[in-house]
């Protein structure tokens, strides 16, 4: 049998795992001593996923849009739009997007409200393309899918019940596919958001707050994606790099 090639995070998990088992063995007299007493934690990888450029992000995004047949839209379309469009403007997390209500979006201030980890609420904006096309479901796709299941959810499937998680990846999947871009997951137009903001000149602070970071210190990752990348393009612009 071939040996598996197990990420740092899962070996980290594993060895965490069973150090405090066998503490616990220990304490409980079923084991004479600790053996994973001197078990090195690993260091998990510090990897982003894919962060789009600018263009590629602009891309993207027009493909969601042109998915749409201004005629008579599907309103799966539209949803799949206005659920992309979101995920990228607001940067929050795929699963807070799916959990949200139609009550959350308030069209008049373009924000979002979002319960994230540790049911802590936050209110994050968005911009005028978002606006305009969680406008065109709501007004266009959403009244065609809803039925008594519906509730209050923002986005919903087919058969009008709340939208999953696993749904909105295959639509950011296939929407990059169609753009030409590098395949990418909900959580790396997360990314993508959080890189272009600090990129734009935004503050960490202020990123911290858009992202539902409990800790500056995760928010901090980014910085290090900017950086390389600055420095890519030092490299490929000036003469003496």
């Amino acid at each position: 049998m071939s040996a598996r090639r197990l990420s740092r995070a899962t070996i980290a998990r594993r060895g965490a795992a069973a150090r405090t088992f066998f503490e616990w063995a220990c304490r409980a007299g079923h084991v004479a001593t600790d053996p994973a007493a001197r078990l090195v934690s690993a260091r998990p990888d510090r990897t982003l996923p894919t962060v789009l450029t600018t263009h590629d992000a602009a891309s993207f995004l027009a493909a969601a849009r042109d998915r749409i047949d201004d005629g008579a839209p599907d309103p799966v379309h539209l949803r799949d739009w206005a659920a992309m469009e979101l995920l990228y403007a607001t940067g929050v997390r795929v699963g807070e997007l799916v959990g949200a209500d139609v009550s959350d979006v308030d069209l008049d201030s373009n924000t979002l409200r979002v319960l994230g980890k540790g049911g802590r609420e936050r209110v994050v904006p968005f911009g005028v393309p978002a606006a305009r096309a969680v406008r065109a479901w709501l007004e266009r796709g959403r009244p065609r899918l809803a039925v008594g299941v519906s509730a209050g959810a923002l986005f919903l499937g087919r058969r009008g019940s709340r939208v999953d998680v696993r749904q909105v990846r295959e639509v950011a999947h296939r929407v990059a596919r169609m753009a030409g871009v590098e395949d990418l997951s909900p959580h790396a137009l997360r990314h993508s958001a959080a890189t272009h903001l600090l990129e734009g000149g935004s503050d960490l602070r202020t990123v911290q707050e858009v992202l539902g970071h409990s800790s500056l210190a995760t928010t901090q990752r980014y910085t290090h994606v900017t950086a390389e990348r600055l420095r890519s393009s030092y490299q490929q612009a000036h003469p003496r790099a």
